[in-house]
């Protein structure tokens, strides 16, 4: 990576008059200086072995995009039998560095943690020695193309014949075929299935099983087996998402996952503690997708900011040079919301990480009592994150001008990449509103504080219930503190909306199921700002426990005011219900948040700069490091396949007889 030194004018000056400890940000946002060199050690790896370049990502074919993501797969799978890597934290920094569409890569996050979570013993003492040593190659067939996001109404059946002790799994209609599952299309040798549990006439629900799917010899489809590729997508144009149809497919009775759910020998089942504990996956993913949102976010917002500093704008004063783009308040009111959201997901992500390892530990020892809150969590959480990133790539792609919509920029591709997460593994509507059925839980059980999770004690029924905001001046809006105050009373008040409206519909003789669909706007609002504010919590509470530099934590608690007092704008609304804040106070968080655009303008690059994204790995012409962005734009696309030759092949085929015929008339 260049230097401060060798940085354009632009960026060399944002960098020389910045106060902050860079090093020490890049440390706290990493988790600790030892996650920092760490990480570095496993980007250098990556960005110095050729075989993982991605200069020419971006005119590959999709034909060419699958190949080439499947030699960077076999040559990561490698890196890990040598040692290099060790561990998960290991794996997701190289992954990370290598920024492509592995098509092995759910044998990692979803095929593995599924055995590992949902095996027994003596299963896990099969099954893990050939996934991990990649033997075999798994990939994790849930969504159909009927039904996705409904786990219950799943159609693959998977029915017990006790005389051969064998499960029959079949695909009975159109709609059962697994539809999506990325790894199966061509990769996967094996799938974890998700499917309706039959035996001894009885429908027992979803369960798990492992299904091989292709010859170990010659990969060819094994019988009863129907496989493919379910064609071009909007992006992820190295995965290989598949589709599977069976017909009477027969596996062993041991091949059922069977630490918490059991069929015996004669076919008797023995239920779970819980129908949610085979969600366990489900769940690692959703954390996943908070980690990975506050990476993409953060990729954007760096590539926007650094070339807003290097492109100018009209000449807004005779005899002046034109304005930096990111002088304006226009552009810093659209990316530095942006900017302090990637923080505060980023410590939001740590808050989810360390809320499941805690909990899944509890699950081990057989303690199921925090399991709501943790899929509540994770999928409101999941919801809110990759809604703020997915429309924050957008938003930078927009903030880059015309330059934006070229791939070289890097955002067109990061952001039909990481746009589906808004829909997989729970399309983000159908999250919030299981959030929200855990709200209505708590919110009926009126119980003490003490006696709820953490995170929603607040809504304890001796949580003190402020009628007016205190804010009598802008400055105070400055306090965390008191913006986390806001949020929480934001959410009681929506909370009390919804929990009214839903009991409405019940006084007035409707069913349960009526009663939460009518009211179920209401609660899905009311959703989201929980998450709001376990997100804002996460940010204020990391900067209460930071041993830092004051020039750091002072930038911090600016950003996390900015994200705050970002959010008060956006719904102003929800904040003045029931009269908790008025329009004065509304006008007094404008003022004091465009007050915060100023602070934030000359630490802007600094700040980027922190989160410690190598070019290689940014991959855009827009948001090098240097800033030498227009010199690298010509040079990138000189490398054009179209300009390999002066005249294009289409001259001769389609051109020169038009231009010929026409030729007598000029």
């Amino acid at each position: 990576m260049a230097t401060a030194r060798s940085a354009v004018p632009e960026l060399r000056v944002e960098r020389e008059r910045s106060r902050l400890d860079l090093e020490q940000l890049t440390n706290f946002l990493d988790g600790g200086e030892m996650f920092t060199e760490r990480r570095r050690e496993l980007v250098k790896l990556v960005v110095e072995d050729p075989v993982y370049k991605r200069d020419d990502k971006y005119f590959l074919s999709r034909e060419e995009a699958f190949e080439s993501s499947m030699r960077k797969s076999i040559h990561y799978i490698e890196a890990l039998k040598s040692g290099k890597i060790k561990g998960r934290p290991d794996a997701y920094f190289y992954r990370t560095a290598i920024n492509d569409d592995l098509p092995t890569v759910l044998h990692d996050s979803m095929f593995l943690p599924t055995i590992e979570g949902q095996c027994t013993e003596e299963q896990k003492e099969k099954w893990l020695k050939l996934a991990s040593n990649y033997s075999i190659i798994g990939a994790y067939a849930q969504t159909e193309l009927g039904h996705g996001t409904f786990i219950r109404g799943l159609e693959t059946t998977a029915t017990y014949d006790p005389l051969t002790e064998e499960f029959v799994l079949n695909s009975p209609t159109l709609t059962s075929m697994k539809w999506w599952p990325g790894t199966l299309g061509h990769t996967a040798t094996h799938a974890v299935v998700v499917a309706r549990l039959i035996t001894k006439g009885k429908d027992e629900g979803i369960h798990l099983f492992i299904v091989q799917l292709r010859s170990l010899e010659d990969h060819r489809p094994l019988p009863g087996i129907k496989i493919g590729d379910i064609g071009p997508k909007f992006g992820y144009f190295g995965m290989d998402n598949g589709f599977l149809h069976m017909t009477n497919v027969r596996i062993p009775r041991d091949q059922m996952l069977m630490k918490y759910a059991q069929v015996s020998r004669d076919g008797t089942y023995s239920k779970p503690p819980t129908d949610k504990i085979t969600y366990g996956t489900m769940v690692f993913v959703r954390a996943g997708i908070v980690v990975q949102s506050a990476s993409i976010l953060a990729r954007a917002v760096t590539i926007a900011i650094r070339y807003s500093v290097v492109r100018r704008q009209t000449q807004n004063r005779p005899g002046e040079p034109e304005t930096q783009v990111l002088d304006y308040q226009t552009q810093q009111f659209k990316l530095f919301p942006l900017l302090a959201s990637a923080y505060a997901m980023k410590f939001a992500s740590q808050y989810m990480l360390k809320l499941y390892v805690g909990i899944t530990g509890e699950i081990a020892e057989g303690n199921l009592e925090s399991l709501p809150e943790l899929h509540a969590t994770s999928a409101g959480l999941k919801a809110l994150c990759s809604e703020i990133s997915s429309n924050g790539v957008e938003l930078c792609r927009l903030c880059c001008g015309g330059h934006g919509y070229s791939a070289a920029s890097g955002l067109p591709q990061l952001y039909v990449d990481y746009s589906p997460a808004q829909t997989y593994e729970g399309e983000n509507t159908v999250m919030l509103l299981q959030t929200a059925r855990y709200l209505l839980k708590i919110s009926r059980q009126k119980v003490p504080q003490a006696q709820l999770p953490n995170n929603v004690a607040y809504l304890g029924v001796d949580y003190p219930k402020y009628k007016e905001s205190p804010v009598l001046t802008p400055k105070q809006f400055n306090d965390p503190h008191i913006l986390l105050e806001a949020y929480r009373q934001r959410v009681i008040r929506l909370v009390a909306v919804a929990l009214r409206r839903y009991m409405n519909g019940i006084d007035s003789g409707l069913d349960a199921v009526a009663a939460w669909n009518n009211s179920s706007v209401d609660w899905t609002v009311a959703a989201r700002a929980h998450c709001h504010y376990l997100v804002l919590k996460a940010f204020q509470s990391s900067i209460d426990t930071a041993e830092m530099c004051e020039a750091n934590l002072s930038i911090m608690r600016v950003l996390c005011c900015l994200f705050g007092l970002f959010g008060i704008m956006q719904y102003s609304g929800e904040f003045c219900l029931d009269g908790y804040m008025n329009s004065d106070q509304i006008e007094m968080a404008k003022n004091q948040l465009y007050s915060l655009l100023k602070e934030v303008r000359y630490e802007a690059v600094p700040l980027v700069d922190a989160f410690d994204i190598h070019d290689d790995i940014l991959n855009s012409c827009l948001g090098r490091y240097d800033g030498d962005v227009y010199r690298h734009l010509y040079q990138w696309a000189l490398r054009a396949p179209r300009n390999k030759k002066e005249v294009h092949d289409t001259y001769e085929k389609y051109l020169r007889p038009l231009l010929k015929k026409t030729k007598s008339k000029l």
